[in-house]
């Protein structure tokens, strides 16, 4: 079990708000995270759903949550999936993130990233590699207003 997955083990013990203590506990992992008020409701080493309610903060001119947003929720989603399977002795990198705006999103967008036994197994026994992490994002009206497709790389640490 590596670092991140430990760390959401002890969010997991938190009764009461377990959500939203996560979010903002998880939010410093990656701190830019931490300031866009992502709510982090299924972290397992499997899948990812991580939601952003369409709050003033993340609006576009025509009160949809903005393009940029949505790329936040997907990418933070595909790196936790990749991230709670790669041992501590790497380091995990995005190399791609290829975004398809199709429609207007409607209310709150979440994001789900899901890995396969075969990927999770080739992350943690590859030394390095790179994998296309499947993703979904819907909104209230289970629309799908982005297709993407994130490809992720883990590498050994650089030791200093």
């Amino acid at each position: 079990m590596n670092r991140m997955s430990k760390m959401i083990q002890m969010t997991d013990k938190i009764p009461f708000g377990k959500v939203f203590f996560r979010s903002k506990f998880l939010g410093n992992v990656v701190p830019f995270t931490g300031t866009s008020s992502l709510s982090f409701e299924k972290i397992e080493p499997e899948e990812v759903i991580i939601s952003l309610k369409n709050n003033r903060s993340v609006q576009n001119h025509i009160k949809q949550v903005h393009a940029c947003a949505m790329a936040l929720v997907i990418e933070t989603a595909t790196g936790f999936v990749v991230g709670m399977n790669v041992p501590d002795d790497k380091i995990l990198l995005i190399k791609e993130l290829n975004l398809k705006y199709i429609k207007r999103s409607s209310g709150k967008v979440k994001a789900t990233a899901t890995l396969t036994k075969d990927q999770i197994e080739e992350i943690r026994k590859e030394p390095r590699g790179d994998i296309s992490v499947p993703v979904t994002l819907t909104d209230d009206e289970s629309k799908e207003p982005v297709k993407a497709e994130a490809i992720w790389a883990w590498r050994e640490k650089k030791k200093s």
